[in-house]
């Protein structure tokens, strides 16, 4: 089966799962452009077990770029397109050169929220290109929900678990007190109780309001964001709400960050907006429960409030700190019922598995 992918830059975890995809199919994967500008080189990698091809193509953005040499790749002979997204101004001139020729592709959808108050013209746009594909990929029920709102067809929607973890590290059952207090003596916490964040130090991510919600929590539970260099807003509230307990810590290696989310009594994720986020799965990966907004599709997805986890309303203050100490006022067998819960709720959710879910698919799609 021969199939041809396009997508905008070469992420980590996309030529993760390219390379396991590669392994039941001929892989083709276009890429728009070689690299974002908000992402440092070491981020990606260059170890590819798929046709890899990197388009002629004009910057545009973070991470987009504008390429009408698509066009050429579309005239050969593939048995599925997919086409990773319809946002970018590549994705918008394959989406019409297919749609004005007839040739039929799948869009990828990772997630998308449904916005009912956007002006006449933007709805019109998202449906036109959404609705011109004639299959969809989906992560998951909410997403489902985001491409019928579009357009698309709802028995031509196809669900897949949508992950950037290996098999290999999804952890089977959950780390022993005895290993979390070794992996807080080798990184130095003091505390007994942690939580860890992680993400960009942006105003989405909404780590301004879990601060201010933070600073009302216990000073003995230790609070790390790792996310890089904080701007001088978030030191700034730090110092104003004198919380000696919380930490900024700089990008980590996937090694040290799996440590991190070991170590972790909870991981909270205070997203103003997430169209998936993809830091759910990693943590619940190493048996983190999880506290997270409803604005992370990964949460809404993998989360069953109360049972592996907690979904909170997105800047309520009141309802987050309500919720991290209820979990710290747990006893210990109801922390370990949530914490095999979250490993449950994530042993499906590998690459691997992803690929193969595709080949299921895509082996049952005919034109």
């Amino acid at each position: 089966m021969k199939i041809m992918y396009i997508t905008n830059i070469p992420s980590p975890y996309r030529v993760e799962f390219f390379n396991e995809l590669n392994k039941y199919c001929d892989l083709t994967v276009l890429f728009e452009r070689k690299k974002a500008c908000n992402r440092e080189d070491k981020w990606y990698s260059n170890s590819f077990n798929f046709k890899a091809i990197f388009l002629n193509s004009k910057n545009i953005g973070n991470e987009a770029g504008l390429s009408f040499e698509i066009i050429k790749y579309l005239k050969e002979d593939f048995n599925h397109i997919i086409l990773g997204g319809y946002s970018t101004p590549t994705a918008m001139i394959a989406s019409i050169y297919m749609r004005l020729h007839k040739i039929p592709y799948i869009l990828n959808a990772d997630g998308g929220f449904i916005n009912e108050n956007e002006k006449k013209l933007n709805y019109l746009i998202k449906k036109y290109f959404i609705s011109s594909a004639s299959y969809w990929l989906s992560s998951g029920k909410e997403t489902n929900k985001y491409l019928k709102y579009y357009g698309a067809k709802k028995e031509k929607i196809f669900n897949f678990p949508f992950t950037s973890v290996k098999e290999k590290d999804i952890l089977r059952e959950f780390i022993s007190d005895e290993e979390k207090k070794k992996l807080r003596i080798k990184y130095s916490i003091p505390y007994k109780k942690v939580i860890i964040s992680i993400g960009q130090f942006i105003s989405r991510k909404g780590f301004d309001w879990m601060i201010e919600t933070y600073k009302d929590l216990d000073k003995d539970i230790g609070i790390y964001i790792i996310g890089g260099k904080p701007t001088e807003y978030y030191i700034e509230l730090k110092n104003q709400y004198q919380m000696d307990n919380l930490y900024f810590i700089d990008f980590q290696s996937k090694e040290n960050i799996l440590n991190w989310y070991r170590l972790a009594d909870l991981f909270v994720f205070p997203t103003r907006e997430d169209i998936w986020g993809l830091v759910i799965n990693e943590a619940m990966s190493q048996g983190v429960p999880i506290i997270t907004t409803d604005k992370c599709l990964a949460g809404l997805e993998l989360i069953q409030d109360e049972e592996n986890g907690y979904i909170v309303q997105c800047e309520n203050k009141r309802e987050l700190l309500e919720k991290t100490k209820q979990y710290f006022n747990l006893g210990q067998s109801d922390k370990k019922n949530i914490q095999c819960a979250v490993l449950k709720a994530i042993e499906k959710y590998s690459i691997e598995n992803m690929a193969k879910e595709h080949i299921n698919i895509l082996g049952g799609i005919y034109e």
